[in-house]
């Protein structure tokens, strides 16, 4: 505690997340036919006052004029202001208490309901200054103490003035009257608070803003609950991701940007150089070019299930974390399929076309059951499992093949080859991941090795299917109908025309890389994915990474989490431990996993350590990225 500095701090929507007198509103006038235009209006006012945009003094009786309040009203807003004060203050309990003498709560609102809030992290009622309410005598609250400075316009000024306090004075806050105490020259520095509202005619005129009370602390080298600002950590959301992602990273406190497509090479090794988090979908190439720019990079979510467009290796070696959403699509992907095996089984596609150009085409010719067919997946992984089980309920006989043994499901028949299963089946689809090997897995000699009339669906991968060979084997009518959702190349966005050999030929389905596309996939990836990093951020636990060793590690407690990536070399923690040894550093608890690449250690430590010691871990030769959590 440093007793020449002193923290002058605000209470509404700074120290708690609301204005106080809003939410007196929402109970006093509960009952009240007009309640919500009142509602509007009380904010309307407060939004003026805090804004400077009207005095001070006539925002207060203008809002205590419409509550038409009373005392006994003033326990449950007690009650409601006790769950809403704001996360970062309830978080930094400990500063709050360590500086207790030197905090000041100074508000333009009220002791009766401010005093009982700020107790409950410790600051003391005699360093809270603030208005008080006028009663009647049945209780109504009719007013304020006129003579009380604070109910004046300027009042934090005259307020602060006549406190005198001697050394270094920082102002923390979100509204107008924060600002003016700087102004005045009382304080050396005025933080815009903006965890809970953000005013730009506040923040324009702060010396710094402050999203958070962490970000205030970590500035001022001061005793904080954890490590690093969220605010500070940048992360960029591409492609469309869905409104959940962002809400929960912002949430969450981090600094978040959105744009709506894909960006090429050379955009996105720009914009990613103070990226710490990065979201993308399936358009976005995230290069070794891209990753060299990418210096602060710690994690990169795929909002999707392939990951073929990372250059997960490089990742690695950077010490980039990769994960994505292995099962949140997956049903959206296999109703799609067999919505369209049904569709083509029916020779559907031509004959809707027909309808629209006015074609009265009723025949049963060419148009089949699905009961009793015999369905070939290939791929029989998440999404190609799902369709076996379905598919067999539906009536399919059901024949797999999957390079890595797979169990069969139901009453699904494995085969030893491809070339086994596609001399086989009625129906192909592809259920295969994007890794480089699987390029052209389907060309002409594979056509070839199907039976005439063949129904073709891929909504794997773009790159696995030689377009040619299909178009090919489309127009001779080898392959008797097809569905196709992946390509080769794809639009970045919706705005650029879509190009391909496969356009207007018979019974044929083109989509837009919507398998996965449903409202329901959306939501499950948006809100799994975010998930993931936050845990690895906030933890280090790498459960569910596509490219790290997976860790699933212990809620951190008293203890500082050391993380150190690193080459997969010998004697690294040997190294870290004899560093913490000389530093006469205590282990609480300490995990090591490794793959081929790198090694991942986390080591708990007691609280106590020194920057030399950190340091020297940096130091460590092969040392990739390290960071402390606490």
């Amino acid at each position: 505690m440093d007793i020449n500095r002193h923290y002058v701090i605000d209470f509404d929507s700074t120290f708690t997340k609301v204005e106080a007198l809003d939410v007196l509103g929402e109970i006093s006038l509960a009952e009240d036919s007009n309640r919500d235009e009142k509602l509007k209006e009380l904010k309307s006012l407060t939004d003026r006052g805090m804004e400077g945009g009207l005095s001070f003094r006539d925002s207060l009786r203008l809002r205590l004029d419409l509550l038409n309040a009373k005392k006994r009203h003033l326990e449950p807003l007690i009650d409601s202001l006790k769950n809403k004060i704001s996360t970062s203050f309830v978080r930094n309990e400990v500063f709050l208490q360590e500086n207790k003498d030197n905090i000041y709560i100074i508000s333009n609102g009220f002791r009766e309901f401010i005093v009982p809030i700020v107790q409950e992290l410790g600051i003391k009622a005699e360093n809270v200054f603030a208005n008080n309410f006028e009663f009647d005598e049945q209780d109504n609250i009719i007013g304020f103490d006129k003579n009380n400075v604070l109910s004046s316009n300027n009042g934090k000024v005259e307020q602060l003035k006549s406190l005198d306090l001697k050394g270094d004075v920082y102002v923390i806050g979100d509204g107008y009257t924060d600002y003016e105490i700087k102004a005045s020259g009382l304080a050396n520095k005025f933080y815009a608070f903006t965890e809970n509202v953000e005013r730009d005619s506040v923040t324009e005129k702060a010396d710094h803003v402050t999203p958070s009370l962490d970000e205030f602390l970590y500035m001022h080298k001061m005793n904080k609950a954890i490590s690093y600002p969220k605010n500070r950590i940048k992360v960029l959301l591409l492609e469309n991701i869905h409104p959940d992602a962002l809400n929960i990273l912002k949430n969450e406190g981090y600094n978040v940007t959105t744009h709506s497509g894909a960006m090429d090479e050379e955009e996105l090794a720009e914009k990613i150089k103070d990226v710490s988090v990065l979201g993308i979908r399936s358009k976005t190439q995230l290069t070794k070019k891209v990753l060299d720019n990418a210096q602060r990079l710690i994690a990169v979510g795929a909002f999707c299930i392939g990951t073929n467009q990372i250059d997960l290796e490089e990742c690695l070696k950077k010490g980039v974390a990769v994960f994505n959403a292995p099962y949140s699509n997956t049903r959206s992907v296999v109703e799609l399929a067999i919505g369209e095996i049904i569709l083509l089984m029916r020779n559907l596609p031509d004959k809707i076309s027909k309808m629209h150009e006015g074609n009265w085409d009723k025949s049963a010719t060419g148009s089949y059951e699905i009961r009793g067919k015999k369905l070939g997946i290939v791929g029989y992984g998440n999404i190609g499992s799902q369709l076996s089980i379905l598919a067999e309920a539906i009536g399919f006989d059901v024949y797999y093949y999957d390079l890595v043994e797979k169990l069969a499901l139901g009453n699904a028949t494995k085969c030893g080859s491809l070339q086994e299963l596609l001399g086989k089946v009625d129906i192909v689809s592809l259920h295969v991941d994007g890794r480089r090997e699987n390029k052209n897995l389907i060309g002409e000699r594979e056509f070839n090795q199907m039976k005439d009339g063949v129904v073709f669906l891929n909504l794997s991968r773009g790159h696995v299917v030689d377009i040619e060979a299909l178009q090919k084997n489309i127009q001779c009518g080898k392959v008797r109908g097809a569905g196709i959702d992946v390509f080769p190349e794809e639009p970045k966005t919706n705005k650029e025309t879509f190009q391909s050999s496969l356009r207007n030929l018979p019974n044929l389905i083109l989509t837009p890389h919507i398998g996965g596309s449903t409202e329901e996939a959306q939501v499950n990836i948006g809100n799994f994915v975010p998930g993931k990093i936050i845990e690895y951020i906030n933890t280090g636990s790498t459960t569910n990474s596509v490219n790290f060793p997976n860790l699933q590690l212990p809620i951190l407690e008293n203890a500082h989490r050391l993380i150190h990536i690193h080459l997969n070399k010998p004697g690294i923690i040997a190294h870290i431990n004899r560093i913490l040894a000389a530093h006469d550093i205590n282990i609480v608890g300490q995990h090591l996993k490794t793959n081929e690449t790198i090694g991942y250690v986390i080591t708990d430590i007691d609280k106590a350590y020194n920057s030399e010691m950190i340091k020297e871990l940096k130091g460590i030769e092969n040392t990739i990225k390290f960071r402390v959590l606490y």
